[in-house]
């Protein structure tokens, strides 16, 4: 049986599938930027923490998926439950170009523009609401949009410990080898990739500051 005779035959299933994928995806960054961003900007004012919390992402980062699976399956409530475990997974995940990338945003802010802030008589809240996230907006999207694309692809390892997703299909087709049940859901998951992608890469130009020449 080819691709697309597969695929026409188990529609349903892929479309499911997908959306369980989607699902993960959508909750893990959700959670990841509700943590990331307010990490970011802590780090941006109390620089004495910058180094260990980037430290503890990048060694969240260094730790195998499958390995980071198993550390995390004796957890209450989230072990109990592959889907709420992936979730957290992919959220631990995408923390480090969030933290990193919104840490930096706020950094590279013109230090002529905050002292012209400040000097406006904004307080440190203002400042940070009113100038510095604004213009580190597109900063922070390309990292919003490195960690969807690595959540997406991580995403199809979720399937080993049975939280379903695109994965299902990519482990199936491997224990079958046959690379028609691969490719049905190792093709949605990169058409996934390359949209949440190029929406991002859009965004990410929208919220770029235009220098007047």
């Amino acid at each position: 049986m080819n691709f697309w005779n597969f695929v026409v035959q188990n529609r349903l299933e892929i479309a499911d599938l997908t959306l369980e994928h989607l699902w993960m995806v959508s909750v893990s960054t959700l959670l990841a930027l509700a943590v990331g961003i307010p990490l970011g900007i802590l780090i941006s004012r109390r620089p004495a923490l910058r180094k260990p919390v980037i430290a503890a992402a990048n060694i969240i980062q260094t730790i195998p998926s499958l390995a980071l699976f198993g550390f995390l399956l004796p957890a209450p409530w989230i072990g109990a439950r592959a889907m709420r475990l992936a979730i957290l997974a992919l959220m631990l995940y995408a923390l480090l170009p969030l933290i990193r990338n919104t840490y930096a945003g706020i950094i590279g802010v013109d230090r002529g523009v905050i002292l012209a802030a400040r000097g406006m008589g904004l307080t440190e809240s203002q400042l940070l609401f009113k100038v510095q996230l604004p213009l580190a907006a597109s900063v922070i999207l390309a990292g919003v949009r490195v960690a969807i694309v690595i959540s997406i692809g991580l995403a199809t390892i979720a399937a080993a410990i049975g939280a379903g997703g695109l994965g299902e299909l990519i482990f199936r087709g491997l224990a079958m080898v046959n690379n028609s049940v691969i490719l049905a859901g190792a093709v949605p998951a990169a058409l996934m990739a390359l949209a949440a992608d190029t929406m991002l890469g859009w965004l990410e130009k929208r919220f770029t500051p235009q220098h007047a020449d």
